[in-house]
């Protein structure tokens, strides 16, 4: 039983339900883990080994049983926690105390789940700095960013699952560098009331994990949804869109090579692949959506800027300082411009049900002093719809590679079906 560190969410959730497994030995293994790789990882940012063995004797006493009960939970540093400091990656809010759970880790400990702790982020969930964190396959590389702790905790089994966000590729990029499953939800699925905002147009609270059935599980707690299970859907059943975007002379020539292979893979077991073009109303697309990323930050930390500048990283100051030179009339423009892309991507998607493209240029970088280009995430973060990487590849240096696949505006359920159905295609394969 030394391992239950390595068991999935919905492993660990179904052994706890069925007086197999306690939460409190869950937890203690998962520490047991953390002990022994944190020194090199450097995932967590507030550890409290008490208060977390704590939740887990409760759970372990409690006759109730939501759909994370007793499971361990890590939440991205710039979500509020009642009993642990948030700092958003910044020295100027050192040893703030919230008084109350974001919702998100509200509803996730309400469900039954047990806040492990605290993991890194950049700065204010920027893309820098870029933290203290490194990749769990290979110190010498990044974790990538914002969600770095996250995706590294859950790819080095410290945890089965943890939350992050994605304004950009925030949940994407680092589950992909990192080994783990990673979840974009729907624009305004899971609430961020209590998350420290950076592009209210965008921000999106996602979850990192070992298992896509996983996700569906941490979906329910966070939603109020009912838990159901995921449909097993034939592969051969699924229409996919190839969509190699307006980027694809960015990655790298194995991404490029192995998005092939995935798509020559899904046609041979049936599925339905054609070719998918964004067009020319995504021929603005990026400028516009970083556009409205620049304005909307750089007003977010108004109260940041006025009274602890100096305290403000060089990076973040030369950026602020940009920023808000964009106008009101140009921040309007490009929201109708996106507006317009959402609509049209709608209406192209109609006969498919996913698309498929990279997660990230190629494996991890290495260094760590930037944590990636966000290129091929800002395809579904800015139209809103949901999307999930896979770690089906592995790069030239030994180290993670992962397809994206993304799914219909609020049809997460289905998206995650189709992931499941990919997945274990995939599994059978390697």
């Amino acid at each position: 039983m030394a391992d239950l560190f390595r068991l999935s969410a919905s492993e660990a959730a179904a052994r706890i339900r069925e007086g197999k497994l306690t939460s409190e030995a869950l937890v203690r293994s998962c520490l047991e883990r953390i002990d022994s790789r944190e020194a090199q990882v450097k995932a967590w940012v507030h550890l409290d080994r008490d208060f977390a063995l704590a939740q887990a004797r409760e759970c372990d006493k409690s006759a109730s049983r939501g759909p994370i009960h007793g499971v361990p939970f890590a939440a991205k540093d710039i979500m509020d926690t009642a009993g642990l400091p948030t700092e958003y990656g910044s020295p100027i809010y050192k040893g703030n105390r919230p008084a109350a759970d974001a919702a998100c880790v509200a509803l996730s400990r309400a469900a039954g789940g047990v806040l492990l702790g605290k993991t890194v982020t950049t700065e204010f969930a920027s893309r820098f700095p870029w933290g203290k964190t490194t990749n769990p396959h290979n110190s010498q590389h990044t974790p990538g960013g914002s969600s770095s702790g996250s995706a590294a905790a859950v790819g080095d089994f410290m945890v089965p699952l943890a939350f992050g966000t994605q304004t950009v590729g925030s949940v994407i990029r680092p589950a992909a560098f990192c080994g783990c499953i990673g979840y974009k939800p729907t624009y305004g699925e899971v609430s961020t009331q209590g998350v420290k905002q950076n592009t209210a147009s965008f921000d999106t609270v996602g979850l990192f994990a070992r298992a896509v059935e996983d996700l569906a599980l941490f979906r329910a707690a966070v939603t109020g949804f009912a838990a159901k299970p995921l449909a097993a859907i034939p592969v051969n059943e699924l229409k996919i869109g190839f969509c190699r975007t307006m980027f694809w002379d960015r990655a790298e020539v194995y991404t490029k090579t192995f998005l092939e292979a995935a798509a020559s893979a899904l046609a041979k077991a049936g599925t339905k692949i054609s070719d998918f073009d964004l067009g020319k109303p995504f021929e603005r697309f990026e400028a516009m959506g970083r556009r409205i990323n620049d304005y909307e930050f750089s007003r977010a930390l108004t109260w940041e800027r006025n009274h602890h500048w100096n305290l403000l990283s060089e990076f973040q100051r030369d950026k602020l300082a940009a920023w808000l030179n964009v106008s009101y009339e140009q921040y309007r423009e490009a929201e109708a411009v996106l507006g317009q892309c959402r609509e049209h991507l709608a209406e192209a998607m109609k006969d498919i049900d996913l698309l498929l493209t990279p997660s990230a240029l190629g494996e991890a970088l290495a260094g760590l002093t930037s944590t990636g280009d966000t290129s091929f995430n800002i395809l579904s973060t800015w139209t809103y719809t949901p999307c999930v990487t896979l770690p089906v590849f592995t790069g030239p240096s030994d180290l993670p590679v992962g397809i994206q696949l993304i799914g219909h505006r609020n049809q997460d359920h289905r998206l995650l079906e189709g992931a499941q159905a990919v997945y274990r295609m995939f599994a059978k394969s390697i």
